[in-house]
């Protein structure tokens, strides 16, 4: 059922979804600390209304660390108030979320430095210290 705005009259509905990803946020909390085993939940591929989504984020809330970054479209990612869980979000057109995870690991990967970024950096450097030099 659609409201008149577009928008569907359920997603106000909390249903419950978000305390049992809140779980499974912590059982692989749980595996993540004995194993070191990393996963993710696509939070896009469930059925979780505007108004679960919203109280998952609040349940998780949170924590220090925070990063926006700009490639192919923004996106966001914070660790939770639940070190080890990260809320990672892109969006595209029209800043229209595109997708959106929940990552259980160490460091998201969309984090780390690709190696030929790294290789490419210390070019450059070495590039401007030989240019100032001559």
């Amino acid at each position: 059922m659609s409201r008149g705005n577009g928008t569907n009259c359920l997603d106000d509905q909390v249903t419950g979804m978000a305390l049992s990803v809140l779980a499974e946020v912590g059982r692989m909390l749980e595996t993540l600390a004995d194993s070191g085993r990393e996963d993710a939940i696509d939070l896009r591929s469930l059925p979780l209304t505007d108004a679960d989504r919203a109280e998952l984020e609040q349940m998780l809330g949170r924590g220090e660390v925070r990063a926006e970054l700009d490639l192919a479209g923004e996106s966001e990612v914070w660790e939770t108030n639940y070190p080890g869980a990260w809320w990672i979000r892109h969006r595209g057109a029209e800043r229209k979320i595109a997708s959106e995870e929940i990552a259980v690991c160490r460091i998201p990967e969309i984090l780390k430095t690709h190696p030929v970024d790294i290789e490419t950096a210390a070019l450059r450097i070495r590039n401007e210290l030989e240019t100032t030099h001559e």
